[in-house]
């Protein structure tokens, strides 16, 4: 890079702390400033910060490796967790469910859904442990990735490159809690976006994919391959059922069966909720319509990243034609951005990724902290803490998080190796029970808590006995001795209490197996409840192809495969008028949960 560049990025860092440090103020009136800005942010900058947060750059490295050297259909594999699909679940329902309970954590939330005696206490507590995990884990990930992009940029150690980028996000995250993640967020998502734009102007207009050219894929003793691929198959968006792929990428062959795989992950995922960065969003809601509202918002402006990632991968494969076939595909990205743009708009977009890497990191620190100082410190070990002692520990546990993060970098080989544990390992063990508290009214708390400390287990021990197996027998594995879990402590300890579970319904409105608590409401409530429910369940099953055309068909345009773009985009239109009628037009104007509410009428 060149002093230009050099400059830009130097005055971007210090715009990040500055409004960071600006924001302090607000952040240190109480907790819930710090963690969910008081609630009073507009859906546009929860649903923008969210789109920020989502575009991190290890997840960018890796989506562009697969699209490289795969193709359009590297976008399927990324179905896993890269996609996002659960945004189609949190738009409809699932992130309307969330932010009616009004609390701070998914931990906390186990209050409202199990009681607060010894159940719903060991409930929270697990919870709020396994999700204190899962961002460390995730703190990891995105270390390691913004390691290996900025000391490829600036040629130094990728670990010290790490704590560099890590040390400017820490001081306004630490320091300004949710009000800081968001306004940085906000600023980063017009830096990114910039940088998308031009980039995907630059591959379109200046680069045509040639007939036959070369790409690679690594191998499982540490090198690489090449491999010729064609333009027509590099291009195809309808997933082929399998592949003949050579060394690491030789665990997607059977390629069908993957995708449905995925399929079926991110459907009980997207059921089941999330927990962290995300789902603070919709606690920080200010009502259903702008539950709804954020999530449009925050998969629209996703749709902006998968272009984006095909023309990278353009430029990847244009340097290759020179005769220099880039062999790591998680080096296109930097490669690319060192080789193919001209001085100033490298320093851009450089400052554009490193914001995109920050405004996932932050989000994590920010989100995981939260369950130490609600769940942990606040709940179990001083009740009476001052909103001081709050803010206080909000700040030294989002300094640990980040240390124990980066020391865990040294854990993994790569980044696929740590998303796939995270996806499929750590993952695994979190989603049963996440999915079954929804749905069915005896799981109790012992249920939850036992299996989420087995899914921990089991995912733990899979990684170090077996790190190796394929990604669908971990996750068979992890989930089913997780469900093994859950039915067995639930059937054999007692039922949560009736007034509890009558809160609950009331509260939040699920649907699922909930006979015995829905008979003691009145019948034309449970109509009104069952009507927005079967109208929900219609619209997901119309937002998730939606959100995979929505993602594909820019995609296509990239590649000037014209025939298929044509048709994704009318199957866009017709599904985009479909959710319209079953789902947009429904979302209310104003925030009737208290009026909606329904009131039981039999003793509980």
């Amino acid at each position: 890079m060149h002093t230009i560049d050099f400059i830009v990025i130097g005055l971007y860092m210090l715009a990040l702390v500055v409004i960071g440090l600006i924001a302090k103020s607000k952040a240190g009136a109480s907790a819930n400033s710090y963690f969910l800005g008081n609630r009073k942010m507009s859906w546009w900058m929860l649903g923008s910060s969210g789109m920020a947060s989502n575009l991190d750059v290890s997840g960018t490295l890796i989506i562009v490796a697969f699209i490289y050297a795969i193709g359009i259909q590297g976008l399927f594999i990324e179905i896993r967790g890269g996609v996002v699909l659960i945004m189609a679940f949190l738009m409809v329902f699932m992130g309307k469910w969330n932010r009616r309970a009004q609390v701070m954590t998914v931990a906390e939330w186990m209050k409202l859904r199990f009681g607060s005696g010894p159940q719903g206490n060991m409930a929270r507590l697990l919870s709020a442990i396994a999700n204190i995990a899962f961002a460390v884990a995730t703190i990891t990930y995105f270390a390691q990735g913004a390691g290996i992009f900025l000391g490829s940029i600036l040629d130094i150690d990728p670990r010290l490159a790490s704590v560099m980028m890590i040390f400017v996000a820490s001081i306004y995250t630490v320091a300004s809690g949710l009000y800081g993640v968001i306004y940085t967020d906000v600023f980063q998502g017009f830096l990114i976006f910039f940088a998308i734009i031009y980039v995907c102007i630059l591959a379109f207009v200046q680069f045509d994919l040639p007939e036959e050219f070369l790409v690679s894929v690594p191998l499982l003793d540490g090198t690489f391959q090449s491999l010729s691929v064609s333009r027509e198959s590099w291009s195809q968006v309808m997933p082929s059922w399998s592949m003949d792929l050579p060394g690491e990428y030789s665990r997607y062959n059977l390629f069908g069966i993957a995708v449905l795989f995925y399929l079926f992950k991110s459907t009980i995922e997207g059921s089941g909720g999330t927990g962290g960065y995300q789902i603070q969003r919709y606690f920080a809601a200010k009502s259903d319509r702008e539950a709804g509202l954020l999530s449009l918002f925050w998969i629209g402006l996703m749709a902006f990243r998968w272009p984006f990632v095909v023309a990278i991968a353009i430029l990847g494969i244009n340097i290759g034609l020179g005769g220099s076939v880039i062999a790591n595909p998680e080096e296109v990205l930097p490669i690319v951005i060192m080789n193919e743009l001209p001085i100033f708009i490298t320093g851009l977009l450089v400052a554009g990724l490193i914001a995109a890497a920050m405004s996932t990191f932050d989000s994590v620190v920010n989100a995981g902290a939260a369950y130490w100082v609600k769940d942990i410190y606040h709940r179990f070990l001083n009740r009476r803490a001052t909103e001081k002692q709050l803010v206080f520990q909000s700040r030294m546990s989002s300094a640990l998080l980040i240390v124990v993060g980066l020391l865990l970098t040294f854990a993994f080989r790569n980044l696929n190796d740590i998303w796939a544990w995270i996806t499929m390992g750590l993952g695994a063990g979190l989603i049963i029970p996440q999915i079954i508290r929804w749905y069915w009214w005896r799981f109790n708390g012992y249920g939850f808590a036992f299996g989420t400390l087995a899914g921990m287990v089991l995912a733990i021990g899979q990684r170090l006995i077996a790190p190796d197996i394929p990604e669908y027998m971990s996750f068979i594995f992890i989930a089913g001795g997780t469900f093994i879990m859950c039915i067995t402590v639930t059937l054999l300890t007692s039922p949560t209490e009736s007034k509890v579970l009558a809160k609950f319904y009331k509260t939040t409105r699920p649907f699922g197996f909930w006979g015995p608590v829905r008979s003691l409401f009145r019948r034309d409530d449970i109509d009104r409840i069952n009507s927005e429910n079967r109208r929900d369940i219609l619209a997901v099953c119309i937002a998730v192809p939606w959100q995979i055309i929505l993602f594909l068909t820019p995609m296509s345009f990239m590649t000037k495969q014209w025939d298929n773009f044509f048709i994704l985009s009318g199957v866009l239109i017709v599904l985009s008028i479909g959710l319209y009628y079953t789902w947009f037009r429904h979302l209310s104007a104003i925030d009737r949960r208290k009026q909606e509410e329904p009131v039981p009428v039999k003793h509980v």
